[in-house]
């Protein structure tokens, strides 16, 4: 219902002057806990089958797609390090969710993931910069255009050092990581259809 309400509003000629007063072009989204459920007992998800969506999840995208905004997915993905699973395996994990993304009018245009495990000392892996560095160089837009949305202190930290702003989820480890931000202030939300719902709908709020 609310998908609806909004795809009406940007139709009409205040919601295309929001979205063309938008200061940020660019979200870059965690994976796991932000678009998908996470795999039970801190484990991998190896196999296509084992993808499963938040709810909401499409929508937001679809939302964002449509405001014109350009979508990237960061992710670290450590099982392929540790010989948990393969990048074949991981590879075939992305491609349904790319191409169900795009089903739904959600088409992602980039993912970027580390393989590494912590012990590589990899400058990719969140909460190192790299993958962000990365996506926002893909993009074509600039940094102060982009804005992670994660769940972890890591994807805060590695917005920060890479420059970009940054927002909280309280999906996936998302409650666990606000109640230890100590009162350092990140715009939170309580998944990604409230922040997509904010973006598009009070851009202001992100200058």
């Amino acid at each position: 219902m609310w998908a609806a309400t909004f795809r009406n509003r940007i139709g009409t000629a205040e919601g295309l002057a929001r979205v063309a007063a938008m200061t940020l072009r660019h979200v870059i989204l965690d994976r796991d806990g932000v678009l998908n459920h996470e795999a039970g007992g801190g484990g991998y998800i190896a196999r296509p089958e084992d993808f499963a969506w938040l709810p909401g999840a499409l929508e937001a995208l679809r939302l964002m797609r449509e405001a014109g905004l350009y979508l990237s997915v960061a992710t670290n993905q450590s099982g392929v390090g540790r010989g948990i699973m393969s990048l074949t395996q991981l590879e075939a994990v992305h491609e349904r969710m790319k191409t169900e993304a795009a089903q739904h009018g959600a088409t992602l245009d980039a993912i970027f993931f580390c393989p590494h495990s912590p012990e590589e000392g990899c400058d990719c892996r969140k909460p190192a910069p790299g993958l962000i560095q990365a996506a926002v160089a893909r993009s074509g837009l600039t940094a102060s255009e982009s804005i992670l949305v994660g769940d972890d202190q890591r994807d805060l930290e590695a917005a920060a050092r890479a420059g970009v702003r940054a927002a909280l989820v309280r999906t996936g480890k998302g409650r666990k990581t606000e109640a230890g931000l100590n009162g350092t202030r990140v715009p939170t939300y309580n998944d990604l259809p409230e922040f997509a719902r904010a973006l598009i709908g009070h851009p202001k709020d992100f200058e």
